[in-house]
């Protein structure tokens, strides 16, 4: 696990199925992504396996906007230990991420590594709505005050 380079929006969207498939709005918010250096990958000695996406534009809380994992390393771990990889360096004390209903993979995966449901939007893909998880993060050490 790593932090993935500007330089590798293109080697990212060749994993992703959506930005692969031709979806540009997928390729120019992976190319952002990485800009921002929002980006987390999974790689091996074969290449990169998958990516994941932390934000803090959610209420200003962790937000996982992004987790794919490429379709030969699926079922192998890859998108657990992404996840955790992101949990372990989010810096708010709660962290969020959403799927579709449909998405049993990714809630799967979810109901795996341990998060929690905790709501529904309807309305975004008709249909089909969406479900918010919970990540519950290590209680941040608070500052010992100062001794007299």
């Amino acid at each position: 696990m790593r932090r993935a380079c500007g330089s590798e929006s293109e080697a990212l969207a060749g994993i992703d199925v959506v930005a692969a498939g031709g979806d540009v709005g997928r390729r120019a918010s992976i190319r952002r992504w990485c800009r921002q250096g929002l980006v987390v990958v999974a790689e091996d000695v074969s290449g990169l396996l998958g990516y994941c996406v932390l934000e803090y534009t959610f209420f200003e809380q962790g937000f996982v906007t992004m987790l794919m994992v490429a379709p030969p390393a699926r079922g192998r771990g890859v998108g657990h230990r992404l996840l955790e990889a992101v949990a372990d360096s989010c810096t708010t004390p709660k962290l969020f991420t959403s799927t579709n209903v449909s998405n049993r993979p990714m809630r799967r995966l979810l109901w795996r590594a341990g998060w929690s449901q905790v709501g529904f939007l309807h309305g975004l893909d008709e249909g089909d709505p969406e479900l918010f998880y919970l990540c519950r993060l290590r209680p941040q050490p608070q500052p010992q005050p100062a001794s007299p």
